[in-house]
This record gives C-alpha cells, structure tokens and sequence, in this order.
C-alpha cells in the first residue's frame, strides 16, 4: 500500500509538472489566436480566462511582452530539463528495478555547471532589458508634448505649444453609482470607475513626450497598456514618452495613494489615426480661443 502511494505520489507529481509547463504554451497559443480586428475599440482590455498579457501597442510595451515571452520560454525549458531528469530518475533508477543510491555527496564538475549555466541565463536576459530600460527614457525627436497635472481627485492635460488644455475626472455615472450604494453590474456599467468625462486624444504612429507633475500631494499616472507609469510629483517634472501604434481606447488609474478619492481618478487615453487628431486638436482649440481672446483683453 505505500509503494502504490509514493508511486501515484510521484506519478501526480510529474503530470502537475508537465501542466504547468503546458501553461505558458497555451497562453502563447490564445494570443497567437486572438482575433484582432479593426472594430476592438479596446484593444488591451482583459478576456475572460486571459493567461497572457496582451502583445504590446507601443515600443515599450512591446519590449516588455517580448521580454515576458522570452523569461518564459527559459523557463519552459529549464522545467524540461528539471521534470525530464526527474522523470528518468524516478522511473529508471527505481528501488523495484534494482537500482542502488550511489554514496558520493559532492561533484565539483556538476557544482561549476550549475553555477555558470545560471549566470549566463542571466546575462543573456538583462543585456536587452538594460537596452530596453535605457531607451525608455530617451524622449528626444518627440513630435508632439502632453503636460499632465495631477490633483485631488482628476487630471489636467495641457497640448503644449498648442493652446489646448482640459480637466479630466470620473464620469459622472460612475460618480452617481458610487455613491448610490447601488451594486453596479457589467452590462449596465461595464466601465464604472474607469470611464472620464474627457478622454486623453493622441495620435497614433507618432512620438508623443509627457512631462508630468501634481499639484496638490504625489499621483501616479499609469495607464497599463503604454507600458510605463510615472510619479507626479509637487515641484518635480518628470519625463516619459510613447508612440501608439494601435488605435483605440485605453485606459487607467492613478496608482498613487493620494487621499479619500484615490480610488476615482481614472484616466483614459483615446488614440485615433493623425488625421483624426489634428481634426480634435483644431475644434478643441477653436471651442477655446474665444476664452483666451477674454483672458487677455484688460
């Protein structure tokens, strides 16, 4: 009875170790089938039973799946390896086959390789991050600057250069539903706490810098999918930039503990092909011009 219980031990051991090995190859698998279409307004929003994230929609984001996938597929291969040996020695070498437990404790030769293999592995993988992380912070040849003002509880987006600038805070049906005490669902909200009275519009294919600060106490501007947050500092300017190359909706959250209503300030970026956003950019600054004209008369 206990040899058939370390035996179906041993044998549940291996099959929960090929299965999870089997994991990221179906994830691989689901991304590689998603559907992507034209008329995904979200192209980043989560689905159900996701195991992976999404491939990227901007250079950074991109590097960073591409850095996942890679960390992955290192790691599938080492559980090969690991489950494999583990499998010849459970089955080949077993007591009821006459197999004896050899009586050495030490191999330097297998010590050096376990040791050296690892260091490689890592070497091979920080090489492109560091690459990766460096130009992260290159906001050099952008075409186009976006100054974010973080304050209690909403963001304030300035088109630098442009004369455009606006308010952005939760929308106000999630507002109302919040406070309501009502349970919101997802088919008559399937945005609460995410939707904005005005959304961020920016155009896609293009390099666009933020500088980013607060006014108040530090937020957080963190929208997922661009693949970077930065701090919003009082007094501090910090930098960040991305290019969209996939239009549609994205969305995220302060991801600063900032007060009482930290929790409700979402931000959603809006990004559309160029000719729809100079077509935004000229009614936006036309639908302001005549408040500019009053500011500066005496």
């Amino acid at each position: 009875m206990k040899a058939g219980r370390l035996k179906q031990g041993r044998v549940g051991k291996a099959l929960l170790g090929l299965a999870a090995m089997a994991l990221p190859m179906l994830a691989w698998a689901q991304a590689a089938t998603a559907p992507a279409t034209a008329a995904d307004a979200e192209p980043a929003a989560t689905v159900p039973w996701q195991l992976n994230l999404h491939p990227g929609v901007t250079q950074t984001s991109q590097a960073a799946y591409d850095a996942h996938m890679f960390a992955v597929w290192v790691c599938v291969a080492i559980g090969l390896i690991v489950f494999g040996a583990m499998a010849v020695a459970m089955f080949r070498f077993r007591k009821s086959k006459g197999a004896v437990a050899a009586d050495w404790s030490h191999n330097t030769t297998a010590e050096v390789i376990w040791t050296i293999v690892p260091i490689i592995i890592l070497i091979v993988m920080v090489w492109p991050a560091t690459e990766k992380l460096i130009a992260q912070y290159d906001t050099r040849d952008s075409e186009l600057t976006v100054k974010v003002t973080g304050y209690q509880w909403m963001w304030k987006y300035e088109i630098l250069g442009e004369g455009v600038e606006f308010t952005s805070r939760l929308a106000s049906d999630s507002n109302a539903m919040r406070q309501s005490g009502q349970q919101p669902t997802l088919e008559s909200n399937p945005n609460y706490l995410l939707e904005v009275d005005n959304p961020l519009v920016l155009p896609t294919d293009t390099k666009i810098r933020f500088v980013i600060t607060a006014d108040d106490v530090i937020h957080s501007w963190w929208v997922p999918a661009l693949g970077w947050k930065q701090d919003a500092i009082p007094g501090i300017i910090n930098e960040a930039w991305t290019d969209i190359r996939v239009a549609g909706t994205y969305r995220g959250q302060c991801a600063e503990l900032c007060g009482k209503d930290h929790g409700f300030m979402p931000i959603v970026v809006k990004a559309v092909p160029k000719t729809e956003f100079r077509r935004w950019l000229a009614e936006h600054k036309a639908a302001q011009a005549p408040a500019a004209t009053v500011a500066a008369a005496p």
